[in-house]
This record gives structure tokens, C-alpha cells and sequence, in this order.
């Protein structure tokens, strides 16, 4: 079967229509296939988010006009106005509609994000000045058109492995563009705009966003139940990686970790002629079990400095040590994806090694905000305070495990702070379990992000479900004084505090390491 036989894109959540200038299924397939020129005024609503911003970086970079607007300001606004991008600040709701036609008049095109209702009033204003309007997702296609798209995508872990992808890539001399859901140092930021033909995005899911795309070279790194309120079961997940599998091109190829039962089916679907499948996983086979990896990573270990080291074999030859600044087997995994792709794309392993050893890491991914010293008193020894986006069950379990690796003999102790109402319903048996390598939890109030009804969930009620330890519900007011308190009692070896979540759990860490 060829790409042109596979199913097409597959979106859960049904078409979002803007407006009727979206244009016809043609006139959106001809912009796709034309490489995005640039001199253009493109105005970006909600332009200070992950998705927004770094596509608005990649517009600067290529000579585009840009301007954009969002209802908060934050440093990544500072950061664009910096590079040149003029940015409204403010809810749309409140802004004066001749102010709104200000900033869009002139403009070539208005790209939205999902997050943004139809009859938000920039969006409106838009479509009566006739200019046409796109979601970020229906742009992607043409965003990349012109280049060999290298997509990452996966439930977790798409953030780290687009990040390394493109640090590799960088040292590997393809001066590759990236659009990145995360905030990485060792790249300046979230985007890189390169001259090469090479296109490192991180791909999600989420709202059909991977659904037009056509990359040259895909990396699935699992597939899992996530976004309950868009997918109503991991069959319909496993429905949207399917049709976007089926889009690699036919000269191109899919890198999986086949570990995962949901990425290892979704490459099953792929039949006869089209993409080459490079396999690649951290778990050995059981005897007499056929098929392999052609990429594994063996005796994987802490190097006793935070970070981790494994020994890399292709088929069964060895052929390097990995060695990561990272802890944890999943950066172990999402790192031994990127050989894979850095092999398959002609990057000489020796330099995939060597820049995977300096990556850092990304914004928000196991990100290390600091250690309090020891209190004078002798009650407390030093306090180490790690701060990640993990906020579905396999990403807390990998995420505590890797802590635990770091820890050594301190405690660990993980504040959650669970992410919509909907997650936390659909998925409640596995957070129940996903603690278990905690010595400590304290579950902290609901961040409802785009939800408005909260299916009658609090969150006591995932703290009195969490098995093992015992967890405590904490309300957000109460929070950083009993951790201070409860410190100051109980961890005279000292801990490593975990703060998870997708919302603003991430301040409480330097909140926390100032009280002490």
C-alpha cells in the first residue's frame, strides 16, 4: 500500500471553522505546497503562548512582518518585541474594536490559536476586514513547506527529544530551522531559523495539530491516552497517530520506540511500500522472542553527578556510550531516538554522542531551580527543588523515578498540581499508582487551564485516592508555608522537592527555595 492509499488525517475533535475565508480543501493544499514567502504581515493571536511564539520567532527570522497580540504580558512578549515583533497587550474583550482593526489593518493573514474562541473579537474584527484567517494547525503545513520536515511526536517527551534533535543537528553542520514547545537555553530559546533544508517541530496532537503535515522523517516516541477532553479513549488516539504515520512521505522514514505498546501498533499499520521503519527501544527482548530493535540502549545507569549513561548497540553491535547530563531512562529513551534520526539523516554518531553529552535540557524538564543549604540549626539539611511539566501519569512515574536516581539517600517529596478537571476524572486510577517512588505528596488545588466545569473533582480526592505515600491535600494558599514548616521537621538528610504540573506549579519553586 502507498502513502497515497493510506487513510488521510484523522482529527477527534472535528473541523474548528473560523470563518469563511479559510478557504476551500484546493486553495489550502496549493498554500501547503508553496514554501511560505517572506515579506509578509502576519499577525499572531495569543502569540506570547508555546505553540505562537515560536512560530512567530521562525516569521521574524525569515524577514516576515510581525505583530500579534495576548491577553498577559510575559517574557517571552519581551522577547519578541525585542526581535522586532509589535504586540497588543490585553483581552480582546476589553479593547476598543477600532483599536482592534489598528493593529490588524495591513495585515496578510491572521493565524489563531485552539485555546481562542470563534467569536473572540479580534477574530471577528479579521473576518470583516476580509483578511484571511488560519489556525495554527491548518499553517503548519505551509510554515514548513520547502523543507525535509522532521516531525516529533509522541504522548511525552517531545519537548526533549525536538530539543536534542536539533542541538544534534546544529553540531552536525545541517543548520537546521525548529519550532520547539519549550524553552531551551543551549538553542536561545524556542526556535532556531537555520539555512539548511532540515525542519525540526515538535508535533502534538492536541486539537489535530500533526494532522496535515507530510514530514520527510517522524519520530514516535509512544502513544497513550492524553487529552481526555479531546480523545474519548486511546483507541481514538491511536486513530490520530495512525493517519499521521500514514503521511510520512514514501522516501522518508518513521523512528519508534517500539517498547511502547501504542507507537509499536501504530507502525504495524504501515504496510508494504512506503517509509523505511528504524526500531528502537531500552528493554531487552525475552529469549525466543523474534523481531529486535536496530537501535537499543543497554545497561543504562546513574553516573552519580545527576546524570546517566547507557551503552548504545546497533542490532547487536555495540557502537558507543551514551552519556547524558539528564537523569532518568526515559531522557535515556527519548536520547537514543535522536542516534536513530541523527543516523538515518547522516550525522556521524561520534557527534550525536558528543552534543547529546551537553544538552542541558528544556524549560521545565526535570529543570534543577536551585538548593537551599542547610538550616543553622542543624533541623534540616540542604533542600534541592527540581521543577517539571509532568502532569499525566507515566510522565510523574518516569519523572519520579529519575529523581529518585538523583536523590541518592535524601528524601523526595512531589507537589502535583493536577491539570483540568478532565485529565484528572479519565485518568485517576493511574495517578493513584503513579507515586509510589515519593516519600512524600502534596496535592495542591486544580488547574482548570481552558475548563470551566469541574465534573464535581477536587483535589482531595486524588489525594485521598494516591496509594502509596500517604498524600495530603494542600490548598494553593497554604501551600509554600507548610512545605517550610513541614522542612524544617522532617528531612534532616535533606530532600529533593519535585514540583509537577502543567500550570503555574512552576512558581512555587523559587518562592519555596527564598522562605528558607
Amino acid at each position: 500500500m502507498t502513502n497515497a492509499d493510506r487513510p488521510g488525517p484523522v482529527d477527534p475533535a472535528g473541523p474548528v471553522i473560523l470563518g469563511s475565508d479559510l478557504g476551500t480543501d484546493d486553495e489550502m493544499a496549493a498554500a501547503a505546497g508553496t514554501e511560505m514567502r517572506s515579506g509578509r504581515h502576519v499577525h499572531l493571536l495569543g502569540i506570547g503562548g508555546t505553540g505562537m511564539s515560536p512560530l512567530a520567532r521562525v516569521c521574524l527570522g525569515r524577514g516576515d512582518e510581525v505583530t500579534g497580540s495576548d491577553a498577559l504580558d510575559s517574557p517571552r512578549i519581551a522577547a519578541l518585541q525585542a526581535l522586532g515583533a509589535r504586540i497588543r497587550i490585553g483581552p480582546s474583550r476589553d479593547a476598543d474594536r477600532a483599536d482592534l482593526e489598528k493593529w490588524l489593518v495591513g495585515a496578510d493573514l491572521v493565524v489563531t490559536s485552539s485555546a481562542l474562541p470563534a467569536d473572540d473579537p479580534e477574530l471577528v474584527a479579521a473576518r470583516d476586514l476580509g483578511i484571511p484567517v488560519r489556525k495554527r494547525s491548518q499553517w503548519l503545513p505551509e510554515v514548513t513547506a520547502g523543507h525535509d520536515l522532521i516531525a516529533v511526536a509522541g504522548s511525552h517527551g517531545k519537548s526533549t527529544t525536538a530539543s536534542m534533535l536539533t542541538l544534534v543537528l546544529r553540531d552536525g553542520r545541517l543548520d537546521p530551522t525548529a519550532v520547539i514547545g519549550a524553552e531551551v537555553e543551549a538553542l536561545g530559546g524556542n526556535a532556531v531559523v537555520g539555512t539548511g533544508r532540515h525542519f525540526v517541530l515538535e508535533a502534538d496532537e492536541y486539537d489535530g495539530a500533526f494532522a496535515g503535515l507530510d514530514p520527510y522523517l517522524a519520530i514516535i516516541t509512544n502513544v497513550e491516552w492524553e487529552h481526555p477532553d479531546l480523545f474519548p479513549d486511546e483507541a481514538a488516539v491511536r486513530a490520530a497517530f495512525t493517519a499521521f504515520a500514514a503521511r510520512i512521505r514514501p522516501d522518508g522514514c518513521l523512528v519508534v520506540c517500539v517498547d511502547d505498546p501504542g507507537a509499536r501498533a501504530v507502525a504495524a499499520t504501515l504496510t508494504g511500500p512506503g517509509p523505511r521503519i528504524v526500531t528502537y527501544g531500552t528493554r531487552a527482548l525475552p529469549p525466543g522472542r523474534p523481531g529486535g530493535r536496530d537501535w537499543r540502549a543497554a545497561e543504562i545507569r546513574a553516573d552519580g553527578s545527576g546524570g546517566s549513561f547507557a551503552s548504545v548497540l546497533r542490532g547487536d553491535e555495540p557502537v558507543g556510550t551514551l552519556r547524558l547530563r539528564l537523569p532518568g531512562a526515559h531522557n535515556v529513551a527519548n536520547a537514543l531516538a535522536v542516534v536513530a534520526a541523527a543516523g538515518e539523516l547522516g550525522v556521524p554518531l561520534a557527534v550525536a554522542f558528543q552534543s547529546l553529552s551537553a544538552f542541558a535540557g528544556a524549560a521545565r524538564r526535570f529543570q534543577v531551580v536551585g538548593t537551599a543549604e542547610p538550616a543553622a540549626d542543624g533541623r534540616r539539611g540542604p533542600v534541592e527543588v527540581v521543577d517539571d511539566y509532568a502532569h499525566h501519569p507515566t510522565e510523574i512515574a518516569a519523572t519520579l523515578a529519575a529523581a529518585r536516581s538523583r536523590a541518592g539517600d535524601r528524601a523526595v517529596w512531589a507537589v502535583i498540581q493536577p491539570h483540568t478537571f478532565s485529565r484528572l476524572a479519565a485518568l485517576m486510577d493511574g495517578f493513584a499508582t503513579a507515586f509510589s517512588l515519593a516519600d512524600r505528596v502534596y496535592v495542591t488545588d486544580i488547574y482548570a487551564a481552558r475548563e470551566h466545569d469541574d465534573l464535581g473533582l477536587h483535589a482531595a480526592d486524588l489525594a485521598g485516592r494516591i496509594v502509596r505515600p500517604k498524600a495530603v491535600y494542600t490548598p494553593d494558599a497554604e501551600l509554600l508555608d507548610r512545605l517550610v514548616s513541614d522542612l524544617a521537621d522532617g528531612a534532616p538528610a535533606g530532600a529533593l522537592v519535585l514540583t509537577l504540573g502543567a500550570g503555574d506549579i512552576t512558581e512555587v519553586g523559587p518562592r519555596l527555595l527564598a522562605a528558607l
